[in-house]
Parts: C-alpha cells; structure tokens; sequence
C-alpha cells in the first residue's frame, strides 16, 4: 500500500515522502498513530499544494532576508565604553547589547543568537560583525566602540 508520511518515521522516512509499506503497517500502526494518509489522488493533489505553498513561504523569506541584509550593511552601530591603557575595554560589547542597540535605535528585530560574536568586544575602534539571518543570507554590520 502506498502512504504518505505526514511526520518522520523511524525507518521508513521522511514527513512528505510517498512509500510503500505493508498493509498490515499502514493500517495498524501508520494510520492510527496519525502517521501517514493513504496515497489517494486527493491527498497527493494536497501534498503537492502544501509543497508549492510551503516553496513560496522559503523564497518570501529569503527576499525579505536579502533586503534586510541590504539595510543592515548601511549601519553602524556605536558604543561608548571605559577602557584602560592600550585601548582595552573593562568589560566587554556583546552581541546581547548589539541586538538591543538594533532594537532602539534602528527599529530591527535581530535575535542575539543570530549575531556571531565568538567572545565579547574588547577592544576601541570599529569591528565588523557577522549576522546570519538566513542559512544562505550573512550580513556584516560595523560596531565602533568609543572611549567614555
């Protein structure tokens, strides 16, 4: 019996796939698990609409993806800080503040997560840094640090 898995199934596959099981399977275990439809044109008709739709959704995504990353490049975003000798700051600029600097002073809803910033900044001066907004879509943003 042909089925469509509607989640993973250990084994079998993937949430979308078409397989061919026993029916035995399907009947007893897939399909009252809520596992899996039977492969009808009906419920194939509607995979292949979920799939266009879910298509559009990923490219909508990465668009607005590409247009924020457009904006983020023009931006720098600056901090005043205490530092000691040779420009060292005590303390540091984390990507937790860079989100919230984003968040008031230019209305852009970054998670933190999303700001690569191995350790804090450290240091005076301007470093750029790296924002994954999407898995194909990496913007840089300046960060300049200036001494209180």
């Amino acid at each position: 019996m042909k089925v469509i898995l509607l989640k993973d199934v250990k084994g079998k596959g993937k949430k979308g796939e078409i397989k061919n099981v026993s029916d035995g399977y399907a009947q007893n275990f897939l399909f009252k698990q809520g596992l899996a439809v039977e492969a009808t044109k009906s419920n194939m008709s509607s995979l292949e609409a979920k799939k266009k739709k879910e298509e559009k959704q990923a490219e909508a995504e990465l668009d607005q993806c590409k247009k924020l990353k457009a904006e983020l490049e023009k931006i720098t975003i600056e901090f005043t800080a205490k530092a000691g000798e040779g420009g060292r700051l005590f303390g540091s600029i984390t990507s937790k503040q860079i989100a919230e600097q984003l968040k008031t002073k230019h209305k852009m809803k970054i998670d933190k997560r999303k700001i690569e910033l191995a350790d804090g900044i450290r240091a005076l001066g301007f470093t750029n840094v790296s924002i994954k907004l999407h898995p194909e879509v990496s913007a840089s943003v300046k960060v300049h640090v200036i001494e209180e």
